[in-house]
């Protein structure tokens, strides 16, 4: 997909930066810190559980923009939930993790969207579905066309990944960036439309208050 410059910016002058907070979320043993590991180290690694959250920065250096994210991998166990939305308060964007291969875990997954539907309003934040294990495709419990449907219901974006054989990793994340930059875009755009638009209140003697 072709990036698109951000408004009052110039290819050939200085890329903004953005820093975003990135979230992963889901049942534990779902490959959350290995998807992190392989994104930002690009190995594999069976990971041990990981207990409260972990922490990864990446930065991605786009044609339009500077991206760094800063990916907190948290804790997928019961007894962790309760603290999670301290984690991911403040988030840009989520990804909601299941294993294809457990029908539980895309259960679950459904339960942590419920979670931030309550913490964020819709544009707020960009959240992906994501199923890993694509390679343990044969054991596989939940269908690509459920994922696929779901997200496409609840307005989500939506891969399917491996950790360990790096398929589409690079790519999720990079569908979540340039997501969140036609969000900068449109923000942009917006915030010029209501800057004219202010003006010609003021002159009128009209007063506005922002929400």
């Amino acid at each position: 997909m072709a990036q698109k410059a951000i408004p009052g910016t110039s290819l050939d002058g200085i890329r903004p930066t953005y820093m975003y907070k990135v979230v992963l979320l889901g049942s534990t043993s779902v490959g959350k810190s290995s998807l992190a590991y392989r994104y930002v180290k690009n190995d594999f690694k069976e990971s041990l559980p990981t207990v409260g959250c972990s922490f990864f920065t990446q930065t991605l250096n786009l044609e339009v923009a500077t991206i760094r994210f800063e990916i907190w991998d948290t804790a997928g166990q019961e007894k962790y939930h309760s603290v999670c939305h301290l984690y991911y308060r403040g988030a840009h964007a989520a990804l909601l993790v299941y294993d294809i291969t457990k029908k539980e875990t895309f259960n679950r997954a459904k339960l942590w969207l419920r979670d931030l539907e309550k913490e964020f309003l819709p544009d707020e934040i960009v959240i992906a579905l994501v199923g890993n294990k694509m390679d343990l495709a044969a054991e596989r419990e939940v269908a690509t066309e459920e994922g696929e449907e779901f997200a496409r219901t609840k307005g989500l974006l939506f891969m399917e990944t491996s950790a360990k054989s790096n398929h589409q990793v690079n790519d999720i994340f990079m569908a979540i960036a340039q997501e969140l930059l036609r969000r900068e875009q449109e923000k942009a755009s917006a915030s010029s439309l209501n800057g004219r638009s202010t003006v010609d209140l003021g002159e009128s003697g009209v007063r506005t208050r922002c929400c």
